[in-house]
């Protein structure tokens, strides 16, 4: 992305998909490629460096919008202050209630805790799920079920319980983001601090 500097202001933005008009001169598009940064820069064209220092992983966080700036010789786009995503439940209040917005201590919208904890239990449910076949088929037939397939469903639900426990717990979003950021182990595996559901094939 290219942004036009006249008299040390940003005046205009391009992406470089088509020619442009800077006063009563006219560029074709292929400024944009064949042009060196000093040629471009001679007529006011400078290329934008992103700088992402305050961009945040989105699973966690509300980032800015980007805001423009000319300085020092280049076009900078910044992110302002990344907001954390509420970790807890967001509950109606009074005001609310009076506003008609719903009722004072009910859940207004979900919180990130809610939300992993609901995918966590969903994702331990299809574990189960491969093995719960064995489980029918003692209910029909009398057939006992592996001691292998009891232990594997066993230690799923004790994982799960465990890793909602954690989540639970974390005192804030940053918290939470700690214990999904997998980092490498001097083996060369990769591990979070959450942990992992078994599968059979662990």
């Amino acid at each position: 992305m290219f942004a036009l500097v006249e008299s040390e202001k940003i005046t205009k933005y391009f992406n470089g998909s088509k020619g442009i008009t800077i006063g009563d001169k006219q560029y074709p598009k292929a400024i944009f490629g064949l042009w060196s940064k000093d040629e471009k820069e001679a007529i006011g064209i400078y290329e934008i460096e992103i700088d992402s220092s305050n961009r945040k992983d989105e699973r966690w966080y509300i980032n800015t919008d980007i805001t423009y700036s000319f300085g020092s010789g280049k076009v900078t786009g910044s992110y302002g202050t990344a907001t954390a995503k509420a970790h807890a439940d967001t509950l109606f209040t009074a005001q609310d209630e009076t506003d008609g917005l719903g009722t004072e201590g009910e859940v207004k919208s979900r919180g990130l805790k809610y939300n992993l904890i609901r995918d966590l239990k969903s994702q331990a449910a299809t574990e189960l799920q491969n093995t719960d076949w064995y489980v029918i088929r003692k209910t029909d037939a009398g057939t006992a079920i592996p001691s292998s397939i009891t232990t594997h469903r066993a230690a799923v639900r004790t994982k799960v319980a465990s890793m909602e426990t954690a989540i639970t717990n974390a005192a804030d979003t940053p918290a939470l983001e700690t214990l999904y950021t997998y980092t490498e182990q001097e083996d060369g595996s990769f591990t979070r601090p959450l942990g992992e559901l078994p599968t059979l094939e662990s």
